[in-house]
């Protein structure tokens, strides 16, 4: 079997363009990875331009075609490296009739816990986000997560810090103490204020405490993890093994959440997940893009012993999302479980996709104000 093509999708979704890989061989099985991310076009571009490492390559080695993307790119982990090793593992299982859980080992997790994001799609005020918050409880759900903060960056002002706390204390109060709540914290943050915060959230009991500081400074990440009393969460925006490695070896992160789509796909997430193990952490894959990774994550997180909590934001889209991205698997009752189809078991209904093209302002943006409503304003 050879790579014969790879076709790019851009889905218009209003508060993030996804961008949809697919992976075509000389003998009609195709596979599906994502590229979805800060970007939209110049993902599909990239795409493009990773072509010449892989077309006629066999697509049922996905470590050795990742090798040669990863090499060819001088040694990075990029969007479009990651949609390619990706497809390239839908295509392995769609081959051999089985799904990807199967290929990673078997269901070490029979069901995934899941945690509810997006939902806060309100005004910032204490009512509203105790209304959402309860109404999502409703569904089933058993964690919650969201942002409390605002536009802030570096510090919050005094007004700004009292409001957050607020709305973190009317969530807690709403959903009660049989629901975790996971408060996000988007890179915001010195690390003295980060600190300061993380130390009022104690109150609250949340599960975690996530990226407080920027992410990308370990340093700053492990200060803050040692002096609050808190879990605090990080990972998402690390693309090497290397960088996950100086995140774990001090042990005060225990909670890590590598993003597929940049730390090199099903590999680098397998990878991270042993890593994470061997240094007694947890894993949480991030998961912000379209129901694909949906999907796929919830494949991930069954073959992994040390999983904690899967992210979904699935219940909060746009009811056309489950048109274009066919077979995802659905929360029930605050659990999913990966499908059991050959492959990632996710297909795209190109018709369906037309209908909703690329947007110039199809882009969230975490630090202008009212970023919440994920539209843009």
């Amino acid at each position: 079997m050879e790579i014969t093509r790879i076709s790019t999708f851009i889905i218009g979704n209003p508060w993030k363009n996804w961008v949809i890989a697919r992976v075509e061989t000389d003998e009609g099985v195709t596979g599906l990875g994502e590229a979805s991310g800060l970007t939209g076009k110049a993902a599909a571009a990239e795409i493009e331009e990773l072509t010449r490492f892989v077309i006629g390559m066999d697509p049922r080695e996905p470590a050795r075609v990742y090798d040669r993307m990863f090499k060819g790119l001088f040694l990075e982990n990029t969007a479009g490296v990651c949609a390619i090793e990706i497809a390239c593992w839908d295509i392995l299982g769609k081959s051999l009739g089985a799904p990807l859980w199967r290929l990673l080992g078997g269901k070490v997790q029979p069901r995934l816990r899941v945690y509810a994001n997006g939902w806060y799609t309100c005004p910032r005020d204490p009512s509203a986000f105790a209304e959402r918050a309860s109404a999502v409880k409703e569904m089933g759900y058993t964690a919650l997560k969201f942002d409390p903060f605002g536009a802030a960056y570096l510090n919050l002002d005094p007004a700004e810090e009292k409001l957050s706390l607020s709305l973190v204390r009317a969530v807690r109060e709403a959903v009660g103490d049989e629901v975790d709540i996971l408060v996000e914290g988007h890179d915001r943050f010195a690390a003295s204020t980060a600190i300061r915060i993380g130390r009022a959230l104690a109150e609250f009991r949340p599960a975690w405490f996530e990226t407080p500081v920027d992410s990308l400074d370990v340093r700053a990440t492990t200060e803050v993890a040692r002096a609050v009393p808190v879990p605090v969460a990080s990972g998402e925006r690390l693309r090497h093994l290397s960088e996950f490695a100086e995140l774990l070896a001090p042990r005060a992160v225990s909670i890590v959440q590598p993003e597929p789509l940049g730390c090199g796909g099903v590999g680098g997430a397998m990878k991270v997940a042993a890593l994470a193990q061997a240094h007694g952490a947890v894993v949480a894959c991030h998961q912000a893009q379209s129901p694909l990774c949906t999907g796929l994550n919830a494949h991930l997180h069954a073959a992994m012993p040390n999983f904690m909590i899967q992210e979904c934001f699935d219940d909060f889209l746009e009811p056309w999302a489950r048109d274009v991205l066919q077979g995802v698997p659905k929360v029930d009752g605050g659990y999913i479980e990966p499908s059991d189809a050959p492959g990632i078991g996710v297909e795209l209904n190109e018709e369906e996709a037309a209908k909703h093209p690329y947007g110039r302002d199809k882009f969230i943006r975490l630090f202008e104000p009212g970023w919440e409503s994920r539209r843009r304003q």
